[in-house]
This record gives structure tokens, sequence and C-alpha cells, in this order.
């Protein structure tokens, strides 16, 4: 059974997939990583560590206060944001949950205020709690950047990292098929291995 473990317990020592930096819904999708031993460093693991990647990506105040419900909000999005990047690397049809999922981030952006009744102000418009409005406001921009990045010229450019057990998402420039340095020794290592190994048993 893997193990999951919170931002603040581990450090995998990694820098931001290539193409980060330009779609932070690709930061999301790579918030989760796995690592040896079929373990995960989860930065969305905790309300605090969500609260930190939403101020890392300039999406919410420091002083936010991040409930778990909000937290696994954006977790949610995340795994659904990565079935859709997992079709496109993949050349599979779109998940239609993920699809709605994604369309459901995007109009939840408030352009107004709802109205609402109750028994005792009758008739009136509801304001959203604030944490709910700052939530919505960067899970909307979020899914607008996932599907800029999954519509727009850096589509076919779109990979998973060729090392496992990695399993982050970056921008293919030239021929790298690795997130990192890190990765790209590990996959070389892996085939020197997989070469003498193979030159032993011939």
């Amino acid at each position: 059974m893997s193990e999951i473990e919170t931002a603040d317990t581990v450090d995998p020592g990694l820098p931001p997939a290539p193409g980060a930096e330009h779609y932070p819904a690709l930061g999301l999708a790579n918030s989760a990583i796995a690592l040896r031993g079929g373990q995960f460093l989860d930065s969305l693991g905790t309300p605090s560590g969500a609260n930190q990647w939403l101020v890392d990506h300039n999406l919410a105040p420091a002083d936010a206060g991040m409930q778990e419900i909000c937290a696994a909000r954006l977790r949610s999005l995340r795994e659904q944001v990565r079935a859709l990047l997992a079709a496109q690397v993949g050349g599979h049809p779109a998940p239609a949950t993920a699809l709605a999922a994604v369309n459901d981030a995007l109009t939840r952006v408030p352009t107004a205020s709802p109205l609402g009744w109750d028994s005792v102000r009758g008739m009136h418009r509801t304001a959203p709690h604030p944490i709910d409005q700052i939530v919505d406001q960067a899970l909307g921009i979020l899914a607008a950047d996932a599907a800029d990045l999954l519509t727009g010229p850096d589509a076919e450019r779109l990979t998973a990292c060729a090392s496992t057990p990695c399993n982050r998402y970056l921008l293919r420039a030239g021929r790298r098929h690795w997130c990192s340095v890190r990765c790209g020794d590990r996959a070389r290592a892996a085939r020197a291995y997989a070469r003498r190994a193979q030159a032993t048993a011939d």
C-alpha cells in the first residue's frame, strides 16, 4: 500500500517540471509526486499545504485560512486535470467526468451574488464565504489554465516523465522526456543496468 507524505515531512529536491513556470495547471497536476518505495509527496495533503501552494502560485493570500473541505476541492480538481493530461498524452478520449469537473470550476468564478430566500430575511442576495470565494477563483483560474494548455500550441509538447516511478507531466523540449536531471540520470542508469544484465545473461 502506498504511503502519502505531506510537503512538510519530505523534500523530494525536485525543481518544477519544464512548462510549470508558464502553466500553473501543470504545477497543480504535479503537486503529488511519486517517490521510490510507493510513497507520494502531496503538497496539497493538508489545508496549510494547500494554502501555501496557492500562495506560492499567487492564487490566494497567506492568511486565507484554508479548511480541509477547500483543500479537498483543490485535490479533486488536480485528479481531474491529471486525467485530462493523461488522455492528451496517451491520445485517448477525454474522460467525461474530468471535462465536467473542469467546466464546473470554470463556471464557479462569481460575477454576481446569487439570489436567495429564507423565512427570516425573505428574498436577499447571498454572499459566499470569503474562503469559498478565494478557492472558487483559484479553481477557475487553474481550470482555465488547464484548458489553455490542452487546447493551445503547447499541447503537442505535453508528455509524461519517462523515468519510473515519476508521475509528473512536463512540456517536452527537444528530445528531453524527463522532468528533471535526477529523473534523467535515473532512467539512464536503469538502461545501463539493463544492458549489463543482458550482456551477462548472454
